[in-house]
């Protein structure tokens, strides 16, 4: 029994020590090996061009996550018909009292026409209860000034870098406020056009900085500030909800969903701005497909290596037939070489591939705005992840196996065997 157990495993390793005999031992024509080795590059090369761009994309998409995080809740709720619903009927005590929710935050939302000295903007008010700087972490955003709603008993705004921008507003001017206007609920147009609107001057505190969406279209007040101007007495727009660490956001969700029923809409971040989120994942996978197909073109040269190798050992073919070699042996030993140099490609792709990313999340060896600062970031954010690793690894030897079939199959059969 040990005997033929033995010479099963004998049999089975003979066609790997033979393929890996011709992957490394000199061949005949130089040119073969000069094939081989331009085999082994092209298959490094697209490997580690697949995981250096997936980890920048994943950096991109932590860095982009992060900075919506500072803006967005863990949990937005709104209402599934109107646009308000009443904050003093709204169930808060039993959502404060969950595991896992650590804040709410009634917030206020409407568009407003802002002027300032002889410029016009119109953005979005944003009014917030005092729980939203404690739940976001809009106060690291901040490009000038510091973050107050209130200041001496009166109201505050936080603008976006892009309305102050268009505002040319200025925080150092204490004699010219950002008016803002809103229409009122019952507003009628007579002579003075003015009496449709509420209207009040409010000095700017702050101005941040996260995204152009979200600069260009922001300013923060304090929540009574933007139910006074809408004539408002306990609505809200929405309640954000900021979870304790460690939390489980679906969980928390689900549970929100029961005690707030159908009339409500619970979104996490990622509905939010499901769009972004779309955009970004779709990016990311059409660039896996381009560099993917560069990977299959090299692959080519794995056909075009083990084409010329069958040609150049016939003889060696017609010794082993000679010797009692079956077709499927032989098959296997050429195939065996195709596999290892891809295999041998993918180990050493995902090896540099994965130093670089390392080099680049540590040093930032490749910078984005050349020291300009114009950037939220100075070099190129990378995360590196195992399952693209993996993925690229399990792409990799799927077109390794399919590119040492083809001439295995085909020109082992049909041209060694029948002219030997």
């Amino acid at each position: 029994m040990l005997f033929f157990f033995k010479k099963s495993i004998a049999i089975r390793s003979f066609p790997f020590y033979i393929a890996r005999r011709y992957l490394f031992a000199k061949k005949t024509h130089n040119i073969i090996n000069i094939i081989s080795a331009i085999s082994l590059a092209g298959v490094t090369v697209g490997t580690m061009a697949l995981i250096i761009v997936l980890s920048v994309f994943n950096g991109f998409e932590g860095l982009i996550t992060s900075l919506f995080n500072s803006f967005n809740p863990d949990l937005s709720i709104t209402t599934e018909k109107g646009k308000t619903f009443d904050y003093e009927t709204f169930p808060y005590e039993k959502l404060q009292s969950l595991p896992g929710v650590a804040v709410l935050t009634q917030v206020v939302e409407e568009n407003a026409l802002f002027k300032y000295r002889n410029k016009q903007y119109i953005a979005t008010i944003k009014g917030v209860s005092d729980e939203f700087e404690e739940m976001s972490g809009l106060d690291t955003m901040l490009i000038a000034g510091k973050f107050l709603l209130r200041e001496q008993g009166q109201p505050r705004l936080i603008l976006g870098a892009g309305v102050s921008y268009f505002l040319g507003a200025s925080l150092n001017d204490l004699l010219n406020p950002v008016m803002v206007y809103v229409p009122r609920r019952e507003g009628r147009f007579g002579a003075n056009i003015e009496q449709a609107f509420n209207s009040k001057g409010i000095f700017p505190s702050a101005i941040f900085s996260i995204q152009q969406d979200f600069d260009t279209k922001y300013a923060l007040m304090p929540i009574e500030t933007a139910r006074a101007l809408l004539d408002y007495t306990n609505e809200v727009t929405s309640v954000e909800v900021g979870l304790a660490s460690g939390a489980s956001i679906k969980k928390v969700k689900e549970e929100i969903k029961n005690i707030i029923g159908s009339n409500f809409v619970v979104k996490d971040r990622f509905e939010q701005q499901a769009l972004l989120y779309r955009v970004m994942q779709s990016e990311k996978w059409a660039i896996f497909l381009i560099l993917t197909f560069i990977l299959i073109i090299a692959t080519f040269n794995v056909i075009s290596s083990l084409t010329m190798l069958i040609l150049d050992k016939k003889k060696d073919v017609a010794v082993l037939h000679s010797m009692g070699a079956s077709n499927r042996l032989i098959r296997r030993i050429f195939w065996l070489e195709g596999i290892m140099i891809s295999i041998g490609g993918a180990l050493l792709g995902l090896l540099l591939g994965g130093l670089i990313s390392w080099l680049q999340q540590t040093f930032g060896l490749i910078s984005l705005g050349g020291g300009s600062g114009t950037f939220v970031v100075d070099a190129y954010p990378v995360a590196i992840k195992a399952v693209d690793f993996l993925l690229v690894f399990a792409t990799v030897i799927v077109l390794g196996l399919l590119a040492a079939w083809y001439p295995v199959r085909h020109i082992s059969s049909k041209y060694l065997i029948h002219k030997l």
